[in-house]
């Protein structure tokens, strides 16, 4: 790995707060941590109901609980993530390692295609199951909010994948470009190996080869 990948070469500088909080990463990432609080908070508070012919309190889309716990446990995971992230992006510039810079990014890019993926899962499953869902005892206003910012999820969380690839991009570039071969590199204390066969010694005294030579008496 080379030192200067992934933007190690200029790690040490000091922290500023103002350039950090107008990141478009920063920005977005403190969008889907209020999108996440949005949908597993209105779950938790008023996603179950209960109905007269039931004793158990059942979840407002279409009574499947399983649709709640789902929603509640992706947006409970983006909110801890976004935090994790968002002080690995404000530790970042002072990381001089490049191979933990390599980690970070690769971690980063990992985790948001995942919850692009899975916040679109639970954008369809709602919708899905809000269609079946019998209005008569349900709250229409908080199920439409999960539903909602569980699109805008999608959304910025597929921006932060976008952004993520293009740092990771770019740190591969930079390792390409600092790249040397060793056989090119005239710096190096230690001559390159021979590229070419070099014949064997006293090969010229050898006869032919496959050629029967009678004894000379």
């Amino acid at each position: 790995m080379q030192s200067n990948a992934y933007g190690a070469s200029l790690a040490g500088g000091a922290f500023d707060f103002e350039s950090f909080v107008k990141k478009p990463q920063t920005i977005l990432r403190f969008l889907s941590w209020v999108f996440s609080i949005v949908v597993f908070a209105s779950i938790t508070a008023e996603g179950y109901i209960n109905p007269k012919t039931q004793a158990e309190t059942k979840c407002m889309f279409n009574n499947n609980d399983s649709a709640c716990s789902y929603a509640v446990g992706i947006g409970i995971l983006a909110f801890l993530g976004c935090v994790i992230f968002l002080l690995l992006d404000a530790y970042f510039p002072n990381i001089s390692n490049a191979k933990e810079r390599k980690y970070i990014v690769i971690g980063d890019l990992t985790f948001s295609g995942a919850w692009t993926f899975l916040w679109f899962i639970c954008f369809c499953v709602l919708t899905n199951q809000w269609t079946k869902t019998n209005m008569e005892f349900v709250m229409a206003d908080p199920a439409r909010a999960v539903i909602a910012f569980s699109f805008f999820s999608v959304i910025t969380w597929a921006l932060l994948s976008y952004f993520a690839l293009g740092r990771y991009r770019q740190g591969v570039s930079e390792f390409n470009q600092d790249y040397t071969d060793p056989a090119q590199d005239h710096s190096s204390p230690y001559p390159p190996a021979p590229s070419s066969y070099q014949q064997a010694p006293f090969s010229n005294n050898q006869g032919p080869q496959g050629e029967y030579q009678p004894p000379t008496y």
